[in-house]
């Protein structure tokens, strides 16, 4: 059904409107943006400069350049006619009713019958919105409301009114969420949906407690952020981030749209202190600082924060230690504490649980829309009801009672039991009607969590685990500590092969983690350094070499399924599958060279071997070389699926799954269509140009240095790799073999391991995640 939308059409070009047609062309599909004429000499001014900037920006809204080529520029004035040939119009202009109600008249005379249009508003009810249009506009106009930045933030709240047609609902439902990568959540049509309404209340106890209680922002994001299971920017971080000078707004308009008694009318309130603050340009991120800046006298960087009393910055103090399990996610543990930090805690978790409680059915039909609305809209780890479940329902309701806080209806009718529970290997939720229900997951989305409730590994170890994922296909699970990998994980690889082998079609290798992995464990490999474990060190490189190959060459079709990050030895296992179908944002690199070190696992041949079949790719034994020698030398990270293939990460006939949670239902469908009549690949064999093509890498690693772009031991570790690269003494005339490449590439990694300036690189990275420049 998503196919019945080929093209977009995209009326605003500010922030939120640029960043959703820069989403619609990342899909692949085309899109028209548009705007006022501002200037009449370059009447589409705005909406070409909207494209500029975002050509521009970092984070990026384009996954890739070509993709910017998709998007069509003009201006209402001229191009509104253009409309006919759209499928789906998404206005995001000003939040005026009145402006939009016009723009919606024009887009009725224009707009062909069936054409879906839908607001991107957060805080306009759509019964308002559509007042005065036709029966046939109501039938096909719905709210699509995105969040920033819209490649980024993976939720849509969609919002359908008492006449939207279900067919046409359904169709922007699915193209959302199939080719823009989105998680759809149904809202009801009341102010602030679900996660602004939850956001903003939470945000406005959190702000007004701290002024309250004498916390200070250092404080409140401390308590408020990892250990809530909130991403580290807190609360003061946040609103930073998002900018200061939107709280008000976001005020003013639930103030103005919510009934008189509901508990946000309470609390909102407005600080001196901000006010003052926005009136001078402290706006957060954006402006000259918010709760945080950076002060940059004296040629410094300082991080400063606000006093809360004062409104003087000060250099931001060392937040308080969490103690036990408080620090690790235990709720129950943290509003117990004793002093500030179990009650801010509380100050905080009470009514903000209560709130969510009691927004159900008028927000969201059920509890899932409200966790799954925090989860993707703020990034929360854990949504309201399953926060809920981790201090226990019953304990919630009498700490709140005692603090004179409302027990909503729902948090009683649970009763002593939890909103979440797993009965015979399904998850389900508590319903309004005080029954349980599957959590039902849409076609075509497959997770492992889900699996793993009704199911145990095939295989098991420290770091890794195999699964069964059904039709004859096995998953292949890394599972420690972002995904690092070690002997552990390589020796899975091993007892896993003859095992799939024997009893399975094909082999997806994935995992549901934040990253696929960001490459070999350091902290081992430095404790190896430590005491000088040298045999240890090249038994790891071999063993990894080993399993990497074997993977290559299993009788069974291999694919690769990243998400997030593939660093080093993470990209290498893409390296060495059959086909890679990678998530959207996945960022893919082998960025060995930043800590002093080569690819170890393959890498080097592997990206040989890709540029010498690139299309268009020049002919000889240099062109290759030089190509993979650039990417690996400067550790260059591709910053989305699309780009991974313009470095030779992936391959041009590698899939690309828009959508995370369809990510494993596509890679297993890959390796079933390779499974029919797969044969492995045949060993490569390289002609490498030898010392000739390392004089001419030479010269290209002195013009570098010389230009100060490269440090003396950039130059000795881009030498090491210039020397694998090209195949050290050989003759160009004369086959290498792979397992003469990888022997290669060991000996060179093991001389850069023992080197104190690469053990120093990696040291540095492991305490500041920084690359060291000596």
């Amino acid at each position: 059904m998503s196919g019945d939308i080929k093209k977009v059409c995209v009326i605003g070009a500010g922030t939120m409107g640029a960043g959703i047609a820069a989403q619609v062309a990342n899909a692949g599909v085309p899109v028209l943006l548009l705007d006022i004429v501002r200037d009449p000499e370059n009447r589409n001014a705005v909406a070409e400069g909207a494209v500029a900037k975002m050509l521009k920006t970092d984070p990026a809204p384009f996954m890739s350049k070509a993709a910017a080529k998709l998007v069509e520029t003009g201006n209402i004035e001229d191009d509104l006619g253009k409309v006919a040939e759209c499928d789906w119009v998404v206005e995001a202009i000003i939040e005026r009713l009145d402006i939009k109600q016009d723009l919606y008249a024009k887009l009725e005379a224009v707009r062909k019958d069936g054409t879906a249009v839908s607001s991107n508003t957060s805080t306009i009810p759509l019964a308002q919105l559509t007042d005065g249009r036709s029966d046939a506009f109501k039938r096909d106009f719905l709210i699509t409301h995105f969040f920033n930045p819209p490649r980024y933030m993976r939720l849509i709240e969609i919002v359908s009114g008492p006449q939207s047609d279900k067919a046409t609902v359904a169709k922007v439902t699915e193209f959302v969420d199939r080719k823009l990568g989105k998680t759809p959540v149904d809202a009801e049509d009341s102010p602030g949906f679900i996660a602004n309404r939850i956001g903003t209340f939470w945000l406005q106890v959190a702000t007004n407690s701290a002024v309250d209680m004498g916390v200070t922002v250092e404080e409140a994001d401390a308590i408020a952020g990892k250990p809530m299971g909130v991403p580290k920017t807190g609360i003061f971080g946040l609103i930073d981030l998002v900018g200061i000078d939107l709280m008000p707004y976001l005020q003013k308009s639930l103030t103005g749209t919510l009934p008189k008694d509901d508990p946000y009318q309470a609390i909102a309130r407005s600080e001196p202190l901000i006010e003052k603050m926005i009136a001078e340009g402290y706006t957060g991120r954006k402006g000259k600082g918010g709760f945080y800046r950076l002060n940059r006298e004296g040629g410094q960087k300082v991080k400063e924060a606000i006093d809360l009393k004062t409104g003087e910055y000060a250099p931001a103090a060392k937040p308080p230690r969490i103690p036990g399990a408080a620090a690790k996610g235990d709720l129950g543990a943290l509003i117990e504490l004793k002093g500030k930090i179990g009650e801010y805690a509380w100050a905080i978790l009470g009514p903000t649980l209560s709130y969510s409680a009691s927004i159900v059915p008028e927000a969201t039909a059920t509890i899932l829309g409200v966790d799954d609305a925090m989860k993707l809209g703020y990034n929360w780890k854990a949504g309201p009801f399953e926060m809920i479940d981790k201090i226990g329902p019953a304990k919630l309701r009498s700490k709140l009672a005692e603090s004179g806080l409302p027990v909503p209806e729902l948090l009683e009718k649970v009763g002593e039991g939890t909103f979440y529970r797993v009965e015979n290997g399904k998850r389900q939720y508590f319903g309004l009607d005080g029954q349980y229900h599957d959590v039902e997951r849409a076609d075509g989305v497959l997770l492992l969590e889900d699996i793993k409730l009704n199911s145990e590994p095939l295989l098991k170890n420290a770091s890794a685990a195999l699964w069964d994922v059904g039709d004859g296909i096995a998953c292949l699970e890394f599972t420690g500590k972002m995904n690092a990998l070690d002997t552990d994980v390589m020796k899975l690889i091993g007892d896993a092969i003859p095992l799939v082998a024997e009893k399975y079609k094909g082999l997806v290798v994935y995992n549901e983690g934040s990253n696929f992995s960001a490459g070999a464990n350091l902290g081992l490999a430095i404790f190896a350094v430590n005491i000088a474990a040298w045999s240890e060190i090249e038994k790891l490189i071999k063993g990894g070499q080993d399993a990497y190959k074997a993977l290559k060459y299993a009788p069974f079709p291999v694919i690769g399924a990243p998400s997030g990050l593939a660093l080093g030895g993470g990209c290498e296992v893409l390296l060495n599958s059959d086909a890679v179908q990678a998530h959207a944002e996945s960022y893919i690199g082998l960025v060995e060279c930043g800590v002093g070190l080569i690819p170890g696992w393959g890498g080097c041949g592997e990206m040989i071997e890709r540029w010498r079949d690139m299309p268009r790719q020049p002919q000889g034994p240099m062109p290759a070389v030089a190509k993979a020698f650039e990417i690996i030398s400067t550790a260059t990270v591709a910053k989305s699926a699309a780009e991974a293939k313009q470095y030779g990460f992936l391959r041009a006939s590698d899939g690309v799954t828009m959508n995370r949670d369809r990510l494993l239902s596509d890679a297993k469908a890959k390796a079933l269509e390779l499974a029919d009549g797969y044969t492995p690949p045949e060993p490569p064999e390289f002609r490498l140009p030898g010392p000739a093509g390392m004089a001419a890498l030479q010269l290209a690693i002195d013009g570098f240095r010389a230009r100060g772009l490269a440090t003396e031991y950039d130059e000795v570790v881009s030498g090491r790799l210039g020397k694998v690269l090209t195949g050290g003494d050989t003759d160009p005339t004369e086959v290498m073999t792979e397992e003469e490449l990888l022997e290669l590439e060991r000996t060179e990694f093991m001389q850069l391991v023992r080197d104190p300036r690469t053990q120093a690189r990696i040291e540095h990275m492991l305490e500041t995640g920084k690359p060291l420049r000596n």
